[in-house]
């Protein structure tokens, strides 16, 4: 797509969100002000539906954040009934949702309105049988023929769902209705096949219409950090390169490929982890404050960042990149198999599952400020953490009296788990000496407002519901972000390649990881 194309779609997608129903307030009655709808979800039998989807719309009806003309149709090729589906999404939710006792009314309720449709992504007949029970639905629910439809499926499945979609007039909005889809990740495994995918999708949806979902947007603790910076008069003016030393992006996983091994040993730790959700954490860093707290404002920014970021050449991306895969070790006091050993992934499997890296932002605000990320399996522990490393004092007023030069103040963001935020900072230690110590202010998300915090997938079905695209990818970011991602790709092949490192299972990666930031004087703020 062209910039003047862009920017039209651009323009249609604010002059639409402006309209919508702003979803952040909360709801009086049951459902009230949040779009009536049916929610169909392809892929209905996967594993995504039964442990985040399903316990998701769930927890979103307990909340009375959805109301009674919210059914939800599951469509998948094995052969159930509806009371077969029901049965086990009544199971699911014994097992993945947050349910207790005195929700039985409300989970019994939500269970009789499941509907399951048995059907192939391929053939036109299913697709006008899905149509049928969707009018059918309409009538029922009084849901306005208003359709949200989640593409659960893999990748391979989207095309032939999306031209049977249009095919089918699913696809149509006539009237005041409305036809959304939500698109899982991947988008593509590189910017050619994401520019392909994209076309599909805008073959059958406008892009206004489209919602590119990625998980760790809904997680509160991400969101947070844009209330953190706008919302506090303290910490926005030290927001920039005068200030900051550096940034450190920390996604780490303990477990190994959950059964994933068909998808990972074909992408990797950087296309399964860095494209999506590390790049969306960095543009909600870097990001200038929007001219408003509405979705095209806030993704307009993003798209900045990503602009602002230079693709490195081939030279820069080995100097800058470490990869590396994982050999056996222990992980939580169990002995765990090196990567190829795992089941699925081939011997001699040049996959990597740890990739740290370098990365600058070319503007006003970042000029001179690296950003540091790294991302792994089978590492020591599972954490996602932001952390804001601030430059040193520049006098060391203190070392008459034998101190050493203050740590830096570190702002950190704790994405998962125990969601929270902290601020490190120096402070003397009790006594006749003038002696310095770190200390910490901490605040948790548990301890300070109770309960547990909703599943990211609730926020953004809900959002989705009500059209609100804040958190959801736009077509722009994907191309970018793939713009970025591609060269450190090809830099790992052919001749002169980036070598592979090797890390012990439970560790933090290879000893080459530390070195990229040892080059500056730096290190990996522990965790």
């Amino acid at each position: 797509m062209n910039s003047e194309n862009a920017r039209s779609v651009t323009l249609d997608q604010e002059n639409t969100v402006e309209e919508l129903t702003n979803p952040f307030r909360a709801l009086d009655e049951e459902g009230a002000g949040t779009n009536p709808c049916a929610i169909v979800i392809f892929g209905a039998s996967g594993d995504l539906t039964h442990r985040k989807l399903i316990p998701a719309i769930f927890a979103l009806k307990q909340e009375r954040l959805l109301g009674n003309n919210h059914p939800v149709i599951g469509y998948a090729r094995r052969d159930k009934s509806d009371d077969q589906f029901r049965s086990e999404m009544s199971e699911t939710l014994s097992e993945f949702g947050r349910f207790n006792q005195s929700d039985a009314e409300v989970r019994e309720r939500f269970a009789s309105e499941l509907r399951y449709v048995r059907g192939a992504y391929d053939k036109i007949e299913d697709f006008r049988k899905l149509k049928k029970l969707l009018d059918d639905i309409a009538l029922r629910y009084q849901t306005g023929g208003n359709v949200l439809f989640y593409l659960s499926t893999p990748p391979g499945a989207f095309g032939p769902i999306l031209e049977n979609l249009k095919k089918s007039g699913l696809a149509d909005e006539s009237g005041s209705c409305w036809r959304r889809v939500i698109v899982e990740k991947p988008i593509g495994r590189d910017r050619n096949s994401a520019r392909e995918l994209n076309k599909k999708i805008h073959d059958t949806f406008t892009e206004r219409r489209v919602f590119r979902i990625d998980h760790y947007l809904g997680k509160e603790t991400v969101q947070n950090i844009l209330a953190f910076r706008f919302g506090n008069g303290i910490f926005e003016p030290l927001w920039s390169n005068h200030y900051i030393d550096h940034v450190q992006i920390t996604v780490a996983e303990s477990i190994g490929l959950g059964g994933r091994a068909g998808y990972f040993d074909t992408a990797g730790i950087t296309r399964d982890m860095l494209q999506s959700h590390i790049l969306q954490l960095l543009t909600l860093i870097a990001m200038e404050p929007p001219a408003a707290f509405r979705g095209e404002a806030i993704r307009d920014e993003k798209v900045k960042v990503l602009r602002s970021i230079q693709p490195y050449s081939r030279s820069d991306a080995i100097r800058n990149t470490v990869r590396a895969q994982y050999r056996a070790g222990i992980v939580d006091g169990q002995e765990v198999a090196a990567y190829v050993n795992e089941e699925g992934v081939s011997d001699n499997s040049k996959t990597e599952t740890f990739v740290s890296l370098k990365l600058e932002i070319d503007n006003w605000r970042w000029s001179g400020v690296p950003f540091y990320i790294r991302t792994g399996k089978r590492l020591s522990r599972r954490v996602s953490q932001v952390d804001i490393v601030y430059k040193k004092p520049p006098l060391a007023l203190f070392e008459q009296f034998g101190s050493a030069a203050p740590e830096q103040n570190v702002i950190g963001f704790r994405i998962q788990p125990d969601e929270g935020i902290s601020l490190s900072f120096v402070s003397k230690r009790p006594g006749q000496a003038m002696k310095l110590d770190p200390v910490r202010m901490d605040f948790q998300y548990r301890t300070s407002f109770g309960g547990t915090a909703p599943e990211a997938y609730e926020r953004l079905i809900l959002d989705a519901i009500n059209g609100e695209a804040s958190l959801f990818a736009r077509q722009d970011e994907v191309d970018l972000s793939w713009k970025l991602i591609d060269p450190l790709i090809e830099s790992w092949s052919g001749e002169n390649a980036a070598p592979l490192y090797y890390y012990s299972a439970g560790t933090w990666g290879p000893e080459e990881s530390q070195a990229l930031l040892a080059r500056s004087g730096r290190k990996w703020r522990r965790i």
